[in-house]
């Protein structure tokens, strides 16, 4: 890439070293942290005009792209209406607005029936004038349908707040709350719960109980979680009869549940917190059903009466599976759906209840293609015959399909229409199987054009990766994804450890004290694509994001000659100051993904990968560095912070971007034409890197 005339910005350093263990931290720039200070203002914006100056000559690339990707997108478009309590409800887009609108019709039969007046209950559009982001977080009508409660973030820190609309007329209510996340219906309509999250650390931790009309400082709290550990979240059981107060940390959870009839009684525990043990919950015919790993990481279905709801009484009702990792269980009046993994793809099983709890028949949906990703739909009612699953894959559009518990047949209802001239003969995916340093046989998802590829080849291969938190990586369409495939590039997934490919144990094996487990992976991914003839070896870019960014460092640090160009996502590369601070949003939480480092052995091993602290002298690949300003999950000085730092070791002169945006948070924009142009830029830099533009 051709580099620009202005120089980049070189951050001010002053020493602020952190001893702990008989070691010190060396960090030079923690005065970035100042959010509210000009000099840190100045110098994101001096990063900015450095970025934009070097990317200048990549602006008709970037028009390029942008217009490849919105040709491929159908702009005004609706979504698949379902059916609840009364209403069928759906999505418009129309070309031109850059956010959704949320609509609904009177069901009057149990078919779709669009010459009933439409409704319109919420236009992003409209929400979103005069603010440079807009996101909404939770949407829930009321049992009788006259009420819409919803959360809105209007600066990317995740920080919402709650507004209820007369559905009936339209206006808003006086009835707000801030700084809230879930949120639950009690029957009656008129009483709400919410939790709210703690004001520094964005912990929830609290849930409140209001009733339409109160004000705010009249919501009783219903309950205060103390260990910092956990989250709060309250829900609903499907057949709408109980509410759920649900507490969980990343290894552990409990519930209580409440008749929603009574929204004022007491919650009643189903079973206390066991360290190590997760389990969630929902109710059918006075029977809670209660998915759990407490006798393996592979879940098992239990069930216990109401009124005797403790793990005494749990009756086994779907064993473990030692070889499918069961990862959800979808309940309904006359049948169940079990969603498991086998060798990393997800399976959806559709069983039938006999008499009472007795399970009946089962069938196991087919799916069609070696490499794909498949979930429930949106299903919201209890009482039904059919059951809504998502479908697609690497070269198939999303779709989404109705399956018929009684004659076992699925219906297309709707697959995302790619204008454009999609073909999707025109490309091929497959699912590789790479070995681990320790003879670990890992999953990798690949896609190519079938008229550009040839084993091996000198293609160039862009592989991502993420590998944290137990998060199976989404095998999924993405009309994005056609330029760099429409230009000869190879694309894979690496499902590396640390991950939930492959269950809990898969996450377990990647993450705490052996954590480089997932760094040594996708090293070995990228390292095996390339002798297999999936991609030329000077030619190879990888992209992560937030810990994926973390894993982009890792392995930079670990094989900087490996890779040609990097693209790093708000990335958490700051690891052990974020770590040792505890008064930043997730830390403490985060103790049982990462390690808790006031711990001498987890410092030292923490230690020994965090991308900060490991940059040395020598030569690295290209790199654009993206965050932004209000994010609230990796602060913006962590990036900043680490290109300041990068910058004074680098010895090479290959590009070494920062871009800030100023107006969002962790996910970027939220309008789709601003995300959109964010890809374009993304994929400006990684072709011209690559050497392919055309």
């Amino acid at each position: 890439m051709t580099q620009s005339t202005i120089r980049p910005p070189q951050a001010r350093q002053e020493p602020t070293p952190t001893t702990l263990h008989g070691q010190t931290l060396e960090d030079n720039y923690r005065w970035m942290r100042d959010k509210s200070s000009p000099e840190v203002i100045a110098h994101l914006e001096a990063e900015n005009a450095y970025t934009l100056s070097v990317m200048a000559p990549t602006e008709e690339l970037q028009k390029k792209l942008y217009a490849e990707m919105l040709s491929h997108i159908k702009e005004t478009d609706v979504s698949v209406p379902y059916r609840n309590r009364g209403w069928f409800y759906y999505v418009r887009t129309f070309e031109g607005s850059q956010y959704p609108i949320h609509c609904r019709r009177l069901a009057t039969g149990a078919t779709y029936d669009e010459s009933q007046p439409e409704q319109n209950l919420l236009d992003v559009n409209k929400l979103a004038e005069g603010q440079a982001f807009m996101a909404v977080g939770e949407m829930t009508v009321s049992p009788d349908g006259n009420l819409l409660a919803y959360s809105t973030d209007n600066t990317g820190f995740r920080q919402y707040t709650l507004h209820i609309r007369d559905l009936k007329t339209g206006v808003d209510l006086p009835d707000t709350a801030e700084r809230v996340g879930a949120v639950a219906w009690a029957a009656d309509s008129a009483t709400l719960l919410y939790t709210t999250e703690d004001e520094v650390t964005k912990r929830h931790d609290h849930v409140f109980r209001h009733r339409l009309g109160d004000a705010t400082a009249k919501d009783v709290v219903v309950y205060e979680e103390k260990d910092e550990r956990f989250n709060l979240a309250v829900g609903k059981t499907r057949d709408g009869k109980y509410l759920l107060m649900e507490a969980g940390s990343h290894t552990t959870s409990e519930c209580r549940f409440l008749s929603a009839e009574t929204p004022d009684g007491e919650f009643q525990m189903i079973a206390p917190r066991v360290d190590d043990q997760e389990y969630s919950v929902d109710h059918r015919n006075g029977l809670l059903y209660i998915r759990t790993n407490d006798v393996g990481k592979n879940f098992r279905v239990v069930t216990a009466r109401v009124e005797t709801p403790g793990r005494n009484f749990w009756e086994e009702l779907i064993p473990q599976d030692t070889d499918a990792p069961l990862e959800d269980f979808s309940l309904f009046e006359s049948f169940c759906v079990s969603s498991r993994r086998r060798l990393g793809l997800p399976t959806l099983t559709v069983t039938q209840f006999g008499m009472a709890k007795e399970l009946g028949s089962s069938k196991e949906i087919e799916f069609p293609e070696p490499v794909y990703s498949a979930g429930g739909h949106a299903n919201p009612e209890f009482e039904t015959e059919k059951f809504r699953y998502g479908y697609q894959s690497l070269v198939s559009p999303a779709s989404v399909y109705e399956y018929n518990v009684k004659t076992g047949v699925s219906t297309l209802l709707k697959q995302q229409e790619v204008p454009g001239g999609f073909d999707s003969s025109r490309y091929g995916s497959e699912r590789v199987w790479v070995e681990a340093v320790d003879g670990v046989k890992v999953p990798v998802s690949v896609v190519y054009r079938r008229d550009s590829f040839k084993s091996n080849s000198k293609n160039p291969l862009y592989l991502y990766g993420y590998g944290s938190y137990g998060y199976p990586l989404p095998i999924g369409f993405s009309v994005s994804r056609l330029s760099l495939l429409d230009r000869g590039v190879v694309i894979a997934y690496a499902h590396i450890r640390g991950g939930g490919e492959m269950g809990d144990s898969w996450h377990d094996a990647g993450k705490m004290m052996v954590k480089r487990n997932t760094f040594s992976d996708f090293i070995a991914a990228a390292e095996q694509l390339v002798a297999k003839g999936y991609g030329a070896k000077d030619r190879v870019a990888i992209e992560g994001g937030s810990a994926g960014g973390l894993l982009m460092g890792a392995v930079v640090n670990e094989r900087p000659d490996l890779f040609r160009a990097v693209l790093s996502h708000v990335p958490f590369v700051d690891v052990m100051n974020t770590m040792l601070d505890a008064s930043l949003p997730l830390t403490v939480a985060e103790y049982e993904e990462w390690g808790n480092p006031n711990d001498a052995e987890a410092f030292e091993y923490m230690r020994s990968y965090s991308p900060y602290d490991n940059l040395k002298a020598g030569p690295y690949p290209a790199m654009l560095v993206k965050t932004s300003l209000n994010d609230s999950q990796v602060m913006y000085w962590e990036p900043a912070k680490y290109v300041a730092r990068l910058r004074t070791l680098k010895t090479n002169n290959t590009p070494l971007l920062l871009h800030i945006n100023m107006d969002a948070g962790h996910g970027g924009a939220s309008g789709r034409y601003d995300y959109l142009k964010e890809i374009a830029f993304d994929y400006a830099f990684l072709l011209r890197e690559l050497g392919v533009e055309r």
